[in-house]
């Protein structure tokens, strides 16, 4: 999931830059939280230290476990 803190609000944009900025955020954003690595992380990190040990991860490791055939790290 996706953080952004920024000032951002609900009132509609005068400036067609800033309303066309702001969609395209949304969009990438909401790109970002489809992705099923993305998921498993968030359903990874959401478990217990002691459920992470039982499946042998650390919680540092989550991210390396996930991505570990797309980065090699």
């Amino acid at each position: 999931m996706a953080h952004i803190s920024a000032p951002y609000t609900t009132e509609p944009a005068t400036n067609p830059f800033l309303s066309l900025g702001r969609r395209i955020l949304d969009a990438m954003v909401a790109i970002g939280e489809a992705n099923p690595r993305v998921r498993e992380i968030e359903r990874l990190t959401a478990k217990s230290d002691e459920d992470l040990a039982k499946m042998g991860l650390k919680r540092e490791d989550i991210v390396r476990h996930v991505m570990r055939d797309a980065l090699f790290l």
